[in-house]
């Protein structure tokens, strides 16, 4: 079963699609810049405890996302368990 999470709530080695990014134009430019945009695949490579800032693993780049931005980014991640 997949569902739709946002990338901070996402946890460590945890996998996605990028569904949507919830922002204005600002954030939508330096996020796709960036290469997150809808349908990049993305994986957290590690996550800071609390409000920290995400790291994820678009293809070859390795970025780091503060909490706030990476609260905008809607992701499609498959269910834990469900194979």
């Amino acid at each position: 079963m997949k569902s739709q999470i946002r990338l901070a709530a996402m946890s460590s080695e945890q996998e996605g699609v990028v569904v949507q990014v919830l922002g204005g134009l600002g954030v939508t430019r330096r996020l796709d810049v960036l290469g997150i945009r809808p349908g990049a695949r993305l994986k957290v490579t590690s996550r800071s405890p609390l409000r920290g800032p995400v790291t994820v693993r678009i293809g070859n780049a390795q970025i780091a996302l503060g909490f706030g931005m990476a609260s905008k980014v809607l992701v499609d991640v498959e269910g834990e368990g469900s194979g």
